[in-house]
């Protein structure tokens, strides 16, 4: 689905963060069409209460219920669950998973995911609870509203959540790369067989 405007699709995630010698688990719901993080909650474990508590985060963000909003997430018990499939419905919300639990079907919550254990160190071990909740706002709050997404046309998150219309990817895809990869291998292939 390409999205033309920010609240026609939103995906959801959780990964963990590690805390002393165990994980806390981070539930991330990010709107598709600016990549701007909506939602998110860290909880102690992967009960429905994580995710749920970051889709009311991600609701409460809400002006007014867009028309036609569509929540996508992977097969994941707490996304299938009584509890959260019936606040999705109260807000009329269009319920989407992935097929088969392909990391790949979920690609922009998993990089989101990437991003902020990579960028914003979040993959580190953290002393505590509080210490690592801390660093997860401030993540949050650098990456949507001070760090240029090239996915949005090199704007924060915040800034293209409020736009309209198509955004440019300034980015090649990976294919692309490869593919270049490949003609260059070639060339560079047919030039030494060519001066053998």
């Amino acid at each position: 689905m390409n999205a033309d405007q920010s609240c026609q699709l939103w995906v959801s995630d959780i990964t963990y963060i590690r805390i002393k010698n165990d994980f806390q688990f981070l539930s991330l719901i990010t709107d598709v069409y600016s990549r701007k993080i909506v939602g998110y909650h860290l909880h102690a474990s992967l009960a429905t209460e994580g995710p749920l508590q970051a889709l009311h985060m991600a609701l409460g963000s809400l002006d007014c219920l867009p028309d036609g909003l569509i929540h996508h997430s992977d097969r994941g018990t707490q996304y299938c669950c009584n509890q959260y499939v019936q606040v999705l419905q109260s807000y009329k919300i269009s319920i989407s998973m992935t097929e088969k639990g392909d990391p790949y079907e979920n690609a922009v919550a998993e990089r989101i995911n990437g991003i902020l254990k990579s960028i914003f160190d979040l993959q580190r071990t953290f002393a505590d609870q509080r210490e690592a909740a801390e660093a997860i706002q401030k993540a949050v709050a650098f990456y949507n509203t001070v760090r240029p997404h090239t996915s949005v046309e090199d704007l924060t998150p915040e800034k293209a959540h409020a736009l309209t219309g198509t955004l440019k990817r300034l980015w090649k895809p990976k294919t692309y790369k490869r593919k270049q990869n490949n003609e260059q291998e070639t060339k560079n292939l047919n030039g030494n067989s060519a001066s053998v």
